[in-house]
């Protein structure tokens, strides 16, 4: 259309007819004449605005559950991190009651001995400057450590503290090749060297070639002049093996020791000796034999048959 008077007057015209239709609309309310057209328009753009709709609430359904995966993630880690912290904090917890049941067990043995016993945890495994059983524990020279003193745990015999520094010492274990320690046969006093052979067995050598010697002996340390490097009857092990008489000047026999040097955790520095020689008194108790128990139960049974005898016989009544 070009730009001509009357273009510009129809234009005008337009412009006022369609204000004019506005307000008529906006004062009608519900009763605008235009209700009807309105109508007319929803029914035929509605389908339309359904479908546009349809296309649009995936995309912020899939927008709203990307933020709520999110959410849940979160929860789910911080689920997981607390989980984890209190499977630590229970696993902390297993251990530390297995220390203090070593502990207990090595108080006890202190106890027996009569030793004084500085307790000390092993840190570290191996030595620096070679490939010997050692291990380290976290006591040192503030703490009253001195090289060649005794080092046990509640089961026995550990080794002794060859290297000392300020806060931790260095332990040479007893079943290193190169340790020997001087042992007493429980019982009978026999006297012998026991030496370490790695992961297998100790090797005791009894000075008397005839002692009289089994499976089931057990064997405590002898004892050092004035108590270093060992202090006397500390539990050393049991007879497994009892070589065949050779005729020479000593008899060999295996020992399993009582410590497993392997699994090592509590251990305690014996920082004062006792001032009589405990003998056997360290050693636990003997389990009861199977065949001592059944004596004990015939014996038992017999009394209580005959004083059922006694009770049931009336000659035996008193007036």
């Amino acid at each position: 259309m070009r730009d001509t008077r009357e273009s510009r007057l129809l234009l005008v015209l337009l412009v006022a007819v369609a204000f004019a239709l506005i307000t008529v609309d906006l004062r009608g309310d519900e009763r605008s004449p235009l209700d009807g057209a309105r109508r007319v328009t929803a029914s035929v753009l509605g389908p339309v605005e359904n479908t546009v709709a349809g296309a649009v609430d995936p995309v912020g359904n899939a927008v709203a559950a990307v933020r709520d995966s999110g959410e849940r993630h979160d929860r789910i880690s911080t689920l997981e991190r607390e989980n984890a912290e209190l499977r630590q904090r229970l696993a902390a917890s297993g251990r530390d009651d297995a220390r203090v049941r070593q502990l207990e067990k090595l108080l006890k043995s202190a106890g027996a001995g009569q030793y004084g016993v500085k307790a000390a945890q092993v840190i570290g495994i191996g030595a620096a400057q070679g490939f010997s059983w050692t291990v380290t524990v976290d006591v040192g020279e503030r703490d009253g450590i001195e090289r060649d003193m005794t080092v046990i745990n509640g089961d026995g015999l550990v080794g002794r503290v060859t290297t000392v520094g300020p806060t931790t010492s260095t332990v040479l274990l007893a079943n290193d090749p190169d340790f020997t320690v001087g042992t007493r046969l429980e019982g009978t006093g026999e006297l012998g060297f026991a030496n370490g052979r790695g992961d297998s067995a100790l090797t005791v050598q009894l000075l008397n070639s005839k002692a009289k010697v089994a499976r089931g002996d057990r064997l405590v340390t002898f004892g050092s002049s004035n108590d270093r490097p060992f202090v006397p009857g500390v539990p050393v092990g049991e007879v497994i093996q009892v070589d065949p008489h050779s005729g020479g000047l000593t008899r060999t026999v295996r020992v399993r020791p009582y410590v497993g040097f392997t699994r090592l955790d509590l251990v305690g520095v014996v920082v004062k000796a006792p001032r009589t020689d405990p003998r056997d008194a360290v050693l636990p108790p003997k389990p009861e034999r199977a065949g001592d128990a059944e004596k004990a139960g015939a014996s038992t049974e017999s009394a209580e048959n005959a004083e059922n005898a006694e009770n049931a016989d009336p000659s035996t009544s008193r007036d």
